[in-house]
C-alpha cells in the first residue's frame, strides 16, 4: 500500500504542475506542493520498510538492491522538487515540472520493480 501511494501522488503533482504552466493559476502551485509531501510521506515509508526488508534477507539481494536504489533515488529528487515548490509562485518554472516528471517516473520504476518482486501466495 505504501508503495503504490506514491504513483498517483507524484503523477497528481506532475499534473498540477502542466495544469499551472497552462492557467497560470498559483492554486495549481499550490496543490503540487501538498501532492509532493503525500508522495514523499509514502514513499519515506516505503523506503524505511524496503531497508528493513533488505536486512531480514538472505541470499538474493540484487533486485532488492535495484528497488532500494530507485526508492531512495525518488525520494531525494522528490526531496529536491519539494523545495524547487516552496519558491514564490512563477519561480518553480521550469524546474518544477521537469523534476515532477522524474520523480513520477522514477515512482512508477520503483513500483514495477517492488511488486515484480511478489509471488503468487505471498512467498518469495
Amino acid at each position: 500500500m505504501l508503495l503504490a501511494a506514491t504513483v498517483p501522488l507524484f503523477l497528481g503533482a506532475l499534473l498540477s504542475d502542466i495544469a499551472y504552466g497552462r492557467s497560470e493559476q498559483v492554486q495549481w502551485n499550490n496543490f503540487a506542493s501538498w501532492l509532493i509531501v503525500g508522495g514523499m510521506v509514502f514513499c519515506g515509508c516505503a523506503l524505511l520498510w524496503a531497508f528493513i526488508g533488505l536486512l531480514r534477507r538472505h541470499g538474493r539481494t540484487g533486485q532488492a538492491l535495484l528497488f532500494l536504489g530507485l526508492l531512495f533515488a525518488t525520494f531525494i529528487i522528490g526531496f529536491v522538487d519539494a523545495l524547487v515548490h516552496a519558491k514564490d509562485a512563477w519561480a518553480i518554472m521550469p524546474e518544477g515540472p521537469i523534476l515532477s516528471f522524474i520523480v513520477t517516473v522514477l515512482a512508477i520504476a520503483a513500483t514495477w520493480v517492488g511488486f515484480s518482486s511478489l509471488r503468487a501466495g505471498g512467498a518469495e
